[in-house]
């Protein structure tokens, strides 16, 4: 559950990283915000693996790129379900994917799989 609501919380931070850079994403507030990363990291635990598997003949196909538009139409999903939350075309969905796909690689590098920070070094 911690796993969970760190990841809510690292997405949360993609996704408000995306409305600051992207003038088509936009939050009516913070708390449509924290709803939103929340139902961004529910569709991406349940959704996401059932449309990666009907997709997979085309993400082969394309050499991965159909991936960008994936987790584009994920977001796309978000907005839908989430009053508050929108997102202006197809273009700013993608852009917006890949935002918040870069913070959380770069927050997965910092905080392990449990949620705990992780330092590397070398051994003594």
């Amino acid at each position: 559950m911690l796993g969970f609501l760190i990841r809510a919380a690292i997405t949360g931070v993609g996704l408000w990283i995306a409305a600051y850079f992207l003038d088509g994403v936009a939050f009516a507030s913070t708390q449509k915000l924290v709803i939103a990363a929340l139902v961004l990291g529910v569709v991406n635990a349940l959704v996401r693996p059932v449309a990666f598997v009907l997709t997979l003949p085309i993400t082969l196909v394309t050499l991965g790129l159909f991936l960008f538009v994936l987790n584009a139409g994920m977001i796309g999903l978000v907005a839908k379900l989430t009053p508050g939350f929108t997102v202006d075309g197809f273009w700013t969905a993608v852009a917006a994917a890949i935002i918040v796909s870069l913070t959380s690689w770069v927050a997965s590098s910092l905080f392990g799989r449990g949620g705990r920070f992780e330092v590397y070094g070398a051994k003594r």
